[in-house]
This record gives C-alpha cells, structure tokens and sequence, in this order.
C-alpha cells in the first residue's frame, strides 16, 4: 500500500478527471465531505470501505493501480492489463490452496488474541465476524 500522501495525490487525479469539487466528490462516493477534507488534508487515513465506494462509483478507477500503483488510470481494457489481472488472479488461487492445505495449528490457545475476522467477496461486500 502507498503512502497516505500518495493516496492524496491519486483522490486529486480522480477529482481533476471527473472535474469534481470535493464536495461533490463526496456526495457521489457517499461519505460526508469533512470525512473527504480530512483525507484530503492528510490528518486521516483511508479505510477500505472508502477505496471500495470510489471503486464502485467510479468503475475507471482500477483498485489496483489506486491502491499498488499498478495499472493505469482511467481503467485500460487493454490485453496486459487483463493478463496482468489473470495473473494476480491465479497467484491468489495457489495461495490459498497452499494456506487450505497446511496443517492446522492449535488455535483454541491464541484465541482471545483474535480481534476480528473479515471475509471479502468479489463483489466488493464483505462480513465480519466477531470471536465469543
């Protein structure tokens, strides 16, 4: 992840190339524009809901490229850029069945050390669950 005076720098891109004001910035994404003025202003860190309401509001902002500074912007639906998607689609796939079948530690010793569980799914939605 960048910076948060990267992440300045590409919300000013995406405001100079929809030609919005903040405050309509804001009213698009659905947050209120002193959340958008303290992001802007550097005093507050973006969470990831906010990167996934620019991303669902504005489909030219690749996440990739907003958050790892790879792709472009707007979104190219040029032939690298899927290939580099496909890519980082089939890494993520190996991953996980590497971490699925690893042997399970004994976790019940660590488990009031677990704050929370957050489970994302590909439609940007996600869930969290709380330990008892």
């Amino acid at each position: 992840m960048q910076n948060t005076q990267d992440f300045v720098q590409k919300l000013e891109i995406i405001l100079q190339y929809f030609n919005l004001s903040a405050s309509a910035f804001a009213d698009k994404i659905g947050v209120q524009r002193s959340s958008l003025s303290h992001l802007l202003s550097g005093r507050n860190k973006p969470s990831l809901e906010f990167v996934i309401k620019i991303t669902a509001a504005f489909p030219e902002v690749d996440l990739y490229w907003f958050l790892f500074n790879k792709g472009s912007f707007p979104k190219s639906n040029s032939t690298e850029t899927t290939a580099e998607s496909e890519e980082i689609q089939l890494k993520n796939k190996e991953t996980t069945k590497a971490e699925v079948n690893k042997p399970e530690k004994n976790l019940s010793q660590n488990q009031e050390d677990v704050e929370k569980i957050v489970v994302f799914y590909k439609n940007g939605s996600f869930k969290t669950y709380l330990p008892k």
